[in-house]
């Protein structure tokens, strides 16, 4: 039942001074806040409220405040919610049910026996100043003493002059807000609040969409965003991250607010009323919920190795992985770039060309010392400079076997410098196995049992690739990227046959990338076995016995072909889906003759397949093929459903698996460009008729580096643990932190190895923090075994290790959901 009665004048309700602002500011005031220092101070109290803590008790009531500044009836939409809330307090389970009293009277905010019996307060009044300086005082005591609150559409637009209802609200509307009801899709963030777990992801409805003053994003817990591109938001939009409902615990009890309920319809819809139903249960102490989760003041992020001794790599070497074990130590590599006080040997006819030192270092979370467990000999070490001097060989990766624990064996991908042909130019690319002595924490490196190994040549720099990750059935994946020169093509497809070293290509990933028959440019899948061999598991690409063509033109080790520069992957063990992401050319626009920008990518991978490069990149947009003699002239564009290897350089399959699209893809211009297409198929690759299908990414300088699925540990007691709110959500990010992502984004598991695009995003700049006194140049993000992420920052100079090359550890201090088990008001929920 609801008790509703007509408003009773008060007067002098309104504060004093509020008289004397001209009737241009009230206006303004009403609609968005003023800034917190045009406030005059409020005038004190003239009562002391004392509510008893928690309000409320079993008997679960929920008063509902309609009350107006404006004269006149109430508005159909307020009946609506009134009635909407009603029906709710009705349905569901006998256990979950409540009482609902509505007033217009804002009176009972000074009534503390009354006031006291509620255990949730919904405001579905409209703007302006509704309540006098002691009934503000008296919801502020409210809230003091535990109590819960709803704010419902207009309500952020109620108490515009009062700094703690901003903060009660979490945000206010801009004056230019939408007032035309429009159709959008919410993006339902948070699958484990009692408000949306049972919500669609994308949830497409009508309603009225507030823009907010300041993006609350960050100081409160965001539940759900309204997606922008779907309808037209106006000037003063918010963008990519535009908070629709959010909470969090606030000045003693619980704040929930939802911008959606701004039309009579809302209240008909079943999803619209269980977003609210869910709301209600947790601000009333019905159930607990998790409303600290993405609030950033919840995280610490702590470096934790020191900038290196002069002329020493004693706490770390240039970053480039790190890979967590069981007992919380974490082991992070060197790639094998010299200290700058180090001499760089550059010189082919020197022995010593390109000799570093591929470093793997500890740390001990229980002592917070860093040990160097061992040192590599690779070729790595070659400084800077353009394609033809640099390199990007040496260490690139590390893995520990699933039973580290019981044998101490370490997998390391590395290029050693005793492989090294300097006449060709050719170096040998292996994986190795090794054992850490337990006992005294040294990598032994007489241990080694070569895994797997192949050439790679080394005239040219670069994308080497390196990641490795490991599914549940003990199978390894190996990423290797395609080694290649850019600078020959203009930064587009990577095609040009022409270049060559002694006869052997570099400016061509047909030859590695594209190549069937090639390990270079792809994601090894293979089955390391006790004795150091491998064996081949069903499922890959390739058998490597393909009768296709002649024979002998495939390798069984493939999972994956057409990768350029796989640094980072990730397979998630309770799925066994593998996530990746590469490094696109360098082209910084699209060309109607060579095809698209450079396009650095991520992609979820369900099955064994070809992911284009260099033919296409993205959502199958392809290159243009290359004539010869003259590779500076077009042929014809490649077809990304049949496409052909017909390089001079290609010793594998002319007719390769096809293409499938990738789920992130990102430009200088945005994220997941897209062009109109002709009748083939054929995008026009005109700039001005983009459309950017992920508007929350950006490039410029960009390097895609993958990062890990969080699964939350529920047995865990680790107190730094990341909260569930981020379990099955996939990290992406970039080694540059301007405009491009740093990402927790949700896939669709029914379209996702399809090249389904993300259906949703948000930033984690503030949590995993960005600047130059921050993680400014990711490398690698983890998390370890006690739920905390790993960070490896590159420093700030390349091909070397400086001050800032450090290990990072991001942890939570959010504490446990709200309300505690102790103060739900119903035992047992």
């Amino acid at each position: 039942m609801h008790l509703r009665g007509l408003r009773t004048r008060r007067a002098g309700r309104r504060r004093i001074w509020a008289a004397t602002v001209t009737a241009g500011v009230v206006a303004a005031g009403l609609l968005s806040g003023p800034a917190a220092s045009a406030r005059p101070a409020p005038l004190p109290s003239s009562t002391t409220m004392s509510i008893k803590s928690p309000p409320g008790g079993a008997n679960v009531r929920v008063l509902i405040f309609y009350g107006s500044a404006a004269a006149g009836e109430e508005s159909p939409v307020v009946n609506a919610g009134i009635e909407a809330i009603e029906r709710i307090g009705l349905s569901g389970p006998a256990e979950q049910r409540f009482d609902v009293v509505a007033t217009g009277d804002a009176a009972v905010f000074t009534d503390a026996t009354r006031l006291g019996r509620f255990n949730a307060i919904v405001f579905l009044t409209g703007g302006g100043d509704v309540l006098d300086p002691e009934q503000e005082a008296g919801l502020e005591a409210y809230m003091e003493a535990g109590g819960g609150f709803l704010g419902v559409h207009d309500a952020a637009r109620a108490e515009p002059y009062s700094d703690w209802f901003t903060g009660l609200i979490g945000a206010r509307p801009t004056g230019s807000s939408p007032t035309a009801t429009q159709r959008a899709v919410v993006e339902v963030g948070d699958r484990l609040h009692p408000a949306t777990k049972d919500l669609p992801v994308q949830w497409k409805r009508s309603d009225v969409w507030p823009n907010w003053v300041r993006n609350p994003s960050g100081d409160v817990h965001t539940v759900a965003r309204v997606r922008e591109s779907t309808y037209s938001p106006g000037a003063s939009a918010n963008g990519a991250d535009h908070p629709v409902s959010w909470c969090r615990d606030y000045d003693g009890g619980r704040s929930f607010y939802t911008g959606m309920g701004g039309t009579v319809s809302s209240y008909d819809e079943t999803d619209f009323r269980a977003h609210l139903r869910g709301a209600l249960l947790w601000t009333t102490r019905l159930v607990r919920a998790d409303c600290k989760a993405t609030i950033t003041g919840n995280y610490t992020a702590r470096r934790l190795t020191e900038p290196n001794q002069p002329g020493r790599n004693d706490q770390i070497g240039e970053p480039h992985g790190l890979v967590t074990a069981p007992d919380g130590r974490v082991l992070y590599i060197g790639r094998g770039g010299a200290d700058s006080s180090q001499p760089v040997v550059t010189d082919w006819n020197d022995p010593d060309v390109g000799k570093g030192k591929g470093q793997v270092h500890v740390y001990d979370p229980r002592t917070g010392k860093v040990t160097l467990a061992g040192e590599l000999s690779v070729f790595g070490n070659k400084g800077g400079g353009d394609e033809l001097v640099k390199v990007e060989e040496g260490l690139l990766g590390i893995e520990l076997d699933p039973r580290f624990e019981e044998n101490g064996w370490v997998y390391l991908h590395y290029t050693p410098h005793a492989g090294l042909d300097r006449d060709r130019r050719i170096a040998e690319r292996r994986v190795s196995r090794f054992t850490l002595d337990r006992a005294t924490g040294k990598l032994d490196l007489g241990s080694e049992k070569v895994v797997l190994k192949w050439p790679v040549q080394v005239h040219s720099c670069c994308h080497a690739g390196g990641g490795m990750a490991w599914d549940s059935k003990g199978n390894l994946y190996i990423a290797t990227g395609d080694n290649n020169s850019s600078g020959f093509s203009d930064g587009y497809s990577g095609n040009n046959p022409a270049p060559n070293y002694k006869g052997v290509s570099f400016a061509d990933a047909r030859r590695t990338a594209g190549n069937t028959n090639n390990l270079n440019g792809k994601i090894l899948r293979v089955h390391p076995e006790p004795d150091g061999t491998y064996t081949l598991p069903a499922g890959n690409l390739f058998t490597g016995r393909e009768t296709d063509e002649g024979g002998g033109k495939t390798r069984g080790e493939i999972y994956v072909m057409g990768v350029r520069n796989p640094s980072r992957i990730f397979v998630d063990r309770t799925t066994d889906v593998l996530y990746a992401g590469w490094v696109g050319p360098d082209a910084g626009a699209p060309s109607t003759t060579w095809g698209p920008a450079k396009y650095d990518t991520f992609a979820v991978i369900t099955r064994a397949g070809n992911r284009g490069w260099p033919y296409c990149m993205g959502n199958k947009q392809p290159y243009r093929d290359r004539n010869l003699p003259d590779p500076s002239k077009p042929l014809g564009w490649y077809d990304c459903d049949h496409p052909k290897n017909e390089s001079p350089n290609n010793d594998g399959l002319m007719n390769l698996p096809p293409v499938t699209g990738n789920n992130i893809w990102y430009s200088p211009q945005g994220g997941a460009p897209d062009y109109p297409r002709d009748a083939k198929g054929v995008p026009s690759y005109k700039q001005e008729e983009a459309t950017y299908l992920l508007p929350w990414l950006k490039g410029g300088g960009q390097a895609a580096m993958n990062g890990p699925v969080y699964r939350y540990d529920p047995a865990s007691t680790s107190a730094s643990k990341w909260p569930a709110y981020w379990d099955g959500k996939w990290f992406v990010g970039d080694f540059y932190d301007a405009d491009q992502p740093r990402n927790a984004v949700i896939t669709d598991p029914k379209t996702q190895g399809d090249g389904g695009l993300p259906i949703h995003a948000e930033s984690l700049k503030k949590i995993v923090p960005v600047g130059n006194d921050g993680i400014k140049n990711l490398m690698d993000w983890k998390f370890g075994p006690d739920g905390s992420l790993y960070v490896l920052d590159y420093g700030r100079g390349f091909f070397t290790s400086d001050a800032k090359s450090a290990l990072w550890r991001v942890t939570y201090r959010g504490g446990e959901p709200t309300p505690s088990a102790a103060q739900l008001a119903r035992g047992g929920q």
